[in-house]
């Protein structure tokens, strides 16, 4: 871990505002904004208390579109291993109504004494409050992006595999962006998710292995499976995050700054790459896209997806527009090579999972009552286990990718197999995307803190998703 984690998460590991923010960058996939009306209030807050934080009660927050939340309720049923313990939190956070920032509201345990938590109570109380959230947002973000990056690629891959023959170039397009990608399936039976308990994960985290595969088996078919509802717009306005109608505009959301760029200059390239194949030799011949119904195989690969390999929510079959086929394309291109690394490498090792804000596991059970926390570290790794957290974080960056060539910036570059007889097109597509990859990591290298002492609206510097730095394929 050349660079550390990022500058900041260690100075203002107690800031409120960083906390909140890291639901904008670090995690951008388990929170959403409350509809006023379409959404109860998922538990009360004392309105003193709301009032005070705020300036607003909780239900003004909630009337006027201010009011989001991450839920972990779910992990309270969750299996723990032995001597290990963790809370099952449900945390709001709102838009303040004058300052605009994006900050914490309140954390509910879900468990034992089921306390709830502000920003007014003691200040180790709080800070455990929050801990305790970190660690149920980290074990949500490590499987979630399983389910929502690998198993979504491999199945359409393993689709195209059945239908398209080597030289086809959509599959060739498609070798190259899983490179490596089913390196997952050996690692994690043998090495992170042993089923006998032994393996890297189990000896780190208080979720177990058996958590993690009920995990995937809850949220694949319902919020990280579905293909095309999780474009990445139409994700984000699903849950309220962009294009809101019911409330105000985030002020600062550091992960779609990035992540939004990375998109548009995929979609470019697939833009040129779909229509160098298929675009009609005369203007008159664009009813139906006449090529892309005369592509067999083609036809038969989203016919196998949608239908006999079940890919939830794919286009369905016959395939009549580029634009569909630009979509696909750049949506998977975009979990390879973005979705991936924003949960599991760039962010996982520079802020979601530095310590000592973000514990795998606790090792005290959480508090029954409020005002009894006088020494964190009863809760927190101790040394041994801190440093396990650490390797197990390490293990999974790849520093070495950078002098290979192998990160974003290179995802259509240095593949013969892609472009020897690519149209030309295609290759210059590919030499623009690399020039504008090269051009944005320099950018993102050069963030710094303002005189306020914020980067992006945060009191820490955001380069989680440096093209220059990620890989472009599922790296393990």
């Amino acid at each position: 871990m050349p660079d550390g984690p990022a500058p900041g998460t260690l100075e203002n590991y107690t800031s409120d505002l960083l906390f909140a923010m890291e639901r904008l960058s670090a995690n951008p996939y388990s929170i959403r904004r409350l509809h006023p009306t379409a959404e109860m209030l998922p538990f009360v807050v004392d309105v003193a208390a709301a009032t005070t934080v705020s300036g607003w009660s909780l239900e003004d927050l909630h009337r006027n579109g201010h009011l989001f939340v991450v839920d972990h309720s779910y992990q309270a049923k969750y299996p723990v291993t032995a001597g290990r313990y963790t809370a099952a939190c449900t945390a709001y956070f709102y838009i303040h109504p004058q300052s605009r920032q994006f900050l914490p509201l309140a954390i509910k345990t879900n468990v034992g004494a089921d306390l709830v938590y502000t920003p007014l109570d003691h200040e180790n109380d709080w800070l455990l409050a929050k801990a305790m959230f970190n660690q149920n947002d980290l074990f949500h973000g490590q499987i979630f992006h399983l389910a929502n990056s690998h198993a979504v690629t491999e199945i359409v891959h393993l689709a195209a595999l059945r239908t398209l023959s080597d030289k086809h170039p959509v599959l060739v397009l498609l070798k190259r962006l899983m490179h490596q990608a089913y390196a997952i399936r050996p690692v994690g039976e043998s090495v992170l998710f042993r089923s006998d308990g032994d393996g890297l994960f189990d000896q780190s985290f208080a979720l177990n292995n058996a958590a993690v595969r009920t995990f995937a088996t809850e949220f694949y078919p319902t919020v990280a499976g579905p293909f095309q509802s999780n474009y990445l717009f139409r994700d984000l306005a699903s849950r309220g995050l962009v294009n809101c109608t019911y409330g105000p505009p985030l002020l600062s959301f550091p992960f779609l700054d990035d992540a939004s760029v990375l998109h548009a200059a995929i979609q470019r390239f697939m833009t040129v790459f779909v229509d160098a194949y298929y675009r009609s030799p005369s203007p008159q011949l664009h009813l139906g896209e006449p090529l892309l119904a005369l592509d067999y195989e083609l036809q038969s690969w989203i016919a196998e997806a949608s239908f006999q390999a079940g890919v939830i929510d794919f286009p369905s079959a016959p395939l009549t527009s580029r634009r569909t086929l630009i979509d696909i394309l750049t949506h998977i291109t975009f979990l390879t090579g973005v979705s991936h690394h924003v949960l599991n490498s760039g962010a996982l090792f520079t802020t979601s999972g530095i310590l000592p804000s973000h514990p795998a596991a606790l090792y005290s059970p959480p508090p029954t009552e409020k005002g009894t926390v006088s020494n964190l570290m009863d809760w927190l790794p101790p040394a041994e286990e801190a440093v396990r957290q650490l390797q197990l974080q390490a293990f999974f960056n790849r520093p070495s990718l950078v002098k290979e060539n192998r990160t974003l910036t290179f995802l259509f570059s240095g593949s013969d197999e892609l472009w020897n007889k690519g149209e030309e097109t295609v290759k210059r597509a590919a030499r623009d995307f690399a020039d504008e990859m090269e051009e944005f990591s320099q950018t993102v290298k050069g963030r710094a803190f303002d005189e306020k002492g914020l980067c992006m609206g945060m009191p820490m510097v955001w380069r989680a998703l440096d093209p220059g730095e990620i890989p472009f394929f599922l790296s393990v």
